[in-house]
């Protein structure tokens, strides 16, 4: 079937579909409101549905990117303005788009193919590199995915593969686009160089107050303070419901008599081994062994390098060999055993027995799962409650008495990095609940923060220290250092000035360099990204890159100083660069039209947005004052 498709792509019917495909291209829109579609629900692509839990995690992913580069949370006017949450709903309606049409033609993963993908995909690897459910669990966890939700991205990431290879895989990149970029990215320069800094000038003199005061008036944005938010927080998740819940001994006593068939303790072993490399290491080990010495002492005359192995069951060690020795050992006893590239030395340092685990042992992890089960029984009672005593402007104070819940301060930037100390909020969630705080106004009644389908936050703004401008007595250390850093700068470049006026008008770069008392550096060889070290960065390499042969100039480095430089020799790129470029252009070819023949298949598909759920999930409520 993908060999059809991919011959149906190479016709002119195919190139025409796809050039139809591309003009359905001129705008897609947030807009359609809808009232068929449940509260859980953000929009609809055809038949698909796109859900409150997917929305969420894409706007987080996307807020988290655009911080990333800003180096703060964006408001939701800002997030609306810059295109978020557009850009987090079209990506899932393409998705959504290109699903629906691998479904419809048949297109799918095996459960044999997505059990390889789960074994070979290294996040959930344990001690020997070997799958490990305990680390499955856990990354699922952290990241907010169900084992559902883990294996229905699978499916539908290995569909879109499947019809990527199948519709594009034979799409060849022009040889001139080849060429030219091969060259744009292999071609080599080798320079001559040296770099002048702050020590090469005249030290600055004492800033007078005059200007500090000045320096302060214009650049006051350096040194004005950030607004801060003190606010108080409620958290409700089964979580938080469960730490406040009171589980009686008989309680305990009667799951444990119910569970304890199944509470057994399977035994463990911290094992260790050292590789014997030569004949000598092995007989020196066995010697020792048979006279009584220890592990740690013949390693210690050897120098050989242990690895920890870990504490493990004895099931869980893919190499029978080493299962059965290593839980056939004492404790503190070794023995030398065959291995793949030789034999090796195995010890075992701690061993955990297995056996019943008693109730005393049991009583807290019992003690948390019932009150976890409760919890979740009594969380959306408790949620509806928390609602209606907000709707009626009850504070939360007065809320979190009631129920024994506690209240979180917390004073916040717009950042909302100071959240981490609020174990309550996961860090995923934490930039969306600072965007809400800052969305909101004192006095006012705040919207609910929903983290998800069991997870909710409720807030009051307690106080707003509003960004200011600092006077000088405030600051004056960090004006005049800021003060002298800039004079210093300004007298660097304006010296650089004079050494490329210099060169412009002949003087050979040799001689400028010593009578500087520089020593230049010679016939340094530099690709377009750099060499790797802060001083010949990127930076420099764009500027040594914007002229020919026996072009100079200079650029500041990683570490501050200003390169001058000449360029000494252009080298060509070599064939390595034409195959490495023609693979690159040739996937980047198959991308766009990827890209091109999903856009239009969303198009085509049309999408409906549930706007009120929409509008909630991005904090436009609490932004406009609705």
């Amino acid at each position: 079937m993908l060999d059809s498709f991919r011959n149906i792509a190479k016709t002119w019917f195919g190139k025409l579909l796809g050039a139809f495909l591309i003009v359905g291209l001129a705008g897609f829109g947030i807009s359609n409101v809808i009232f068929d579609i449940g509260s859980n629900t953000v929009a609809r692509v055809g038949e698909e549905e796109i859900t409150t839990r997917e929305f969420q995690r894409a706007y987080s992913n996307q807020l988290n990117r655009f911080a990333q580069q800003v180096g703060r949370v964006p408001t939701a006017q800002e997030a609306v303005a810059v295109g978020i949450p557009s850009m987090a709903i079209n990506r899932l309606a393409s998705e959504a788009a290109i699903n629906q049409l691998g479904a419809r033609l048949g297109i799918g993963v095996s459960d044999d193919r997505l059990g390889k993908m789960l074994r070979e995909d290294p996040s959930f690897s344990g001690t020997l590199g070997q799958f490990d459910r305990t680390s499955f669990l856990r990354v699922l966890q952290q990241n907010g995915f169900t084992e559902a939700e883990y294996f229905n991205l699978q499916t539908k990431t290995a569909r879109r593969q499947q019809l990527v290879s199948g519709l594009f895989g034979g799409s060849v990149a022009p040889q001139a686009a080849q060429e030219l970029m091969a060259r744009y990215g292999g071609d080599t320069r080798t320079i001559d160089y040296f770099a002048v800094n702050a020590q090469a000038i005249a030290p600055i003199a004492e800033p007078t107050e005059e200007e500090l005061a000045a320096y302060v008036a214009e650049h006051q944005d350096q040194f004005r303070t950030a607004e801060t938010r003190t606010v108080e927080l409620l958290v409700l998740s089964p979580e938080t419901l469960a730490a406040i819940k009171t589980i009686g001994e008989e309680d305990i006593a009667a799951e444990y008599e119910r569970t304890k068939a199944s509470r057994m303790r399977i035994e463990r072993r911290q094992i260790r081994q050292a590789p014997l490399a030569t004949e000598a290491q092995q007989g020196w080990f066995e010697r020792g062994k048979a006279a009584g010495r220890s592990f740690e002492e013949l390693v210690a005359e050897t120098g050989l390098t242990v690895t920890e192995l870990g504490m493990l069951e004895k099931a869980r060690i893919t190499d029978p060999q080493l299962a059965e020795a290593a839980f056939a050992l004492a404790e503190g006893d070794f023995v030398v055993i065959q291995g793949v590239g030789g034999k090796r030395a195995i010890t075992v340092s701690a061993i955990e027995p297995g056996g019943a685990i008693t109730l005393d042992e049991a009583r807290e992890e019992i003690r948390q799962s019932l009150a976890l089960a409760q919890a979740r029984s009594e969380y959306v009672d408790i949620l509806d409650q928390v609602e209606e005593l907000r709707a009626t402007f009850q504070p939360l104070a007065q809320i979190a008495e009631r129920f024994g819940f506690p209240l979180r301060p917390a004073t916040l930037t717009a950042s909302g990095a100071e959240l981490a100390q609020v174990s309550e909020v996961p860090p995923a969630d934490q930039p969306r609940v600072a965007l809400a705080i800052f969305a909101g106004q004192q006095d006012r009644l705040a919207p609910t923060v929903s983290l998800g389908a069991n997870r909710s936050v409720w807030f009051e703004i307690k106080g707003i220290e509003p960004a200011r401008d600092q006077t000088l007595d405030e600051i004056r250390d960090q004006v005049a250092e800021a003060w002298t850093a800039d004079m210093s700068e300004a007298a660097v470049l304006a010296e650089v000035e004079k050494i490329v006026e210099r060169l412009k008008a002949g003087e050979a770069f040799g001689d400028v360099a010593m009578s500087l008392n520089q020593f230049p550096n010679l016939s340094q060889p530099l690709s377009r990204s750099g060499d790797g070290s802060t001083v010949l960065n990127q930076d420099v390499a764009a500027a040594v890159f914007a002229g020919g042969p026996d072009h100079f100039g200079s650029a500041r480095d990683g570490d501050g100083d200003h390169v001058v430089f000449q360029v000494v020799e252009v080298t060509p790129a070599g064939e390595e660069s034409f195959a490495a470029m023609r693979s690159f252009i040739e996937d980047a070819s198959r991308e766009t039209l990827y890209a091109d023949f999903v856009n239009g298949l969303r198009d085509e598909a049309g999408i409906r947005i549930n706007r009120q759920t929409f509008d909630q999930l991005i904090a436009l409520d609490a932004t406009t004052g609705q």
